[in-house]
C-alpha cells in the first residue's frame, strides 16, 4: 500500500479537465521535496464536499473552482475580507483537525491580479472599464478598487450599475484607460472572438489586460496592440493567485 504525503491539498470544481493547479503544485513538491501531493476532486453536487473533507483527514487546503466558488461560502467557518466582499471563495485553508476543524475561505484570484496589475497604474490610469459581470470581474473590481482605481462594469444587458457595449462612447473610452476582459470571449479553441468594444479608441495610454492566458495573446490584445495600447495577459495572475493560495495555507 502507498504511503499516503504528510500534507494532501486539492481542487473542487465540476467538470475538471487540465488542471494547471494540479500540475503546478506537483511539480512544486517534487521539485523542493516537499512531501505533500494535490489531487482534482470532481464533484457533482457542492453538498460531497463534506465527504471529501471526511475522507481524506490529512487535508490542509483546498482550491475552488466553477461552479462552486459562491456555493462553497455556506460551508465557511470564516471568510476573508477580500472573499467576503467580493462573494466567492477559491481557496480554503483548513484550520486544526478533527473535531476541532474549521474552514476559512479566500479569494487568491484578487490578490494574483492586484499584483500583477499595480506596476502598471500610473496618474492617466484611474478609471477602468470591466468586461464582464461573473466572479472573475469582482474580483478584478475588488482588486482595482484597492488600489484605489474607479471602475464600470460592461455587459451585454443593460444593468443598474454598468454600461452596455454599445454605450461605450469616445469620452467614454477616452476617461477609462484600464479595460479589463474578464469574459471566456478569445479564450481557446474560440481564438477568433472578441469583446466588441470601439478599437479605434484606443491609444498608446491605454492598458488592456485580459485574465485569458491560452491562447498567449488573444484577439482582444491584438486589436488593442494595433492602437498602440499596452496589453497583458492572464498568465502571471494564474502563477501569483497560486503561490498566494500556498502562502495562504502555510501562514
Amino acid at each position: 500500500m502507498l504511503k499516503q504525503p504528510e500534507r494532501l491539498y486539492g481542487l473542487i470544481g465540476y467538470p475538471l479537465g487540465h488542471s494547471f493547479s494540479q500540475d503546478f503544485f506537483n511539480k512544486k513538491f517534487d521539485s523542493e521535496g516537499i512531501d505533500a501531493r494535490y489531487m482534482n476532486f470532481e464533484i457533482e453536487d457542492i453538498g460531497e464536499l463534506m465527504e471529501v473533507v471526511a475522507q481524506y483527514p490529512n487535508l490542509r487546503g483546498l482550491n475552488v473552482t466553477i461552479p462552486y466558488k459562491e456555493q462553497v461560502i455556506p460551508y465557511m467557518d470564516e471568510m476573508d475580507e477580500n472573499a467576503a466582499k467580493i462573494g466567492a471563495v477559491n481557496v480554503i485553508k483548513f484550520i486544526g483537525k478533527g473535531s476541532s476543524l474549521k474552514l476559512k475561505g479566500y479569494n487568491s484570484d484578487v490578490i494574483g491580479f492586484t499584483d500583477s496589475i499595480a506596476p502598471l497604474i500610473n496618474d492617466q490610469r484611474h478609471k477602468a472599464l470591466i468586461l464582464g459581470t461573473g466572479g472573475a470581474a469582482k474580483a478584478v473590481n475588488c482588486g482595482l478598487q484597492n488600489l484605489g482605481v474607479e471602475t464600470i462594469f460592461v455587459s451585454r444587458r443593460e444593468r443598474p450599475c454598468g454600461l452596455t457595449y454599445s454605450a461605450l462612447t469616445p469620452e467614454i473610452m477616452a476617461e477609462h484607460k484600464i479595460i479589463v476582459n474578464t469574459t471566456p470571449l478569445g479564450m481557446y479553441p474560440h481564438i477568433d472572438e472578441c469583446p466588441d468594444i470601439p478599437y479605434d479608441c484606443l491609444t498608446p495610454e491605454h492598458l488592456c489586460y485580459d485574465l485569458l492566458y491560452n491562447p498567449d495573446v488573444t484577439l482582444f490584445m491584438r486589436k488593442a496592440a494595433e492602437f498602440g495600447a499596452e496589453t497583458k495577459n492572464g498568465l502571471e495572475m494564474l502563477l501569483l493567485q497560486a503561490f498566494a493560495a500556498w502562502q495562504i495555507w502555510n501562514d
